[in-house]
């Protein structure tokens, strides 16, 4: 039961940094820091516009793939993919 209970709060601890990375991508640089942002220039566009636009997706597919990867790390630590 103790095995579980660890696998659980390491998932949640996990979970919780995605959505904060998450937050501070779409929210905070897509929104409130959009104007700093803007000026500085990547590929011609204003980098808080591009934020926005495109780097928010970028990072939100980082996230996905560090996700999936972080948890076969943890299913292989408490071995239960074999259960």
């Amino acid at each position: 039961m103790e095995n579980k209970e660890t696998y659980w709060s390491e998932n949640i601890r996990i979970i919780s940094i995605c959505l904060a990375i998450w937050f501070v991508v779409s929210f905070g640089f897509g929104l409130i820091l959009v104007e700093p942002l803007n000026a500085i220039h990547l590929g011609g566009y204003k980098l808080g516009f591009w934020f926005a636009q495109q780097g928010a997706i970028y990072a939100f597919l980082v996230l996905i793939f560090w996700y999936g990867h972080k948890m076969n790390e943890l299913d292989k630590k408490y071995d239960e993919g074999n259960k």
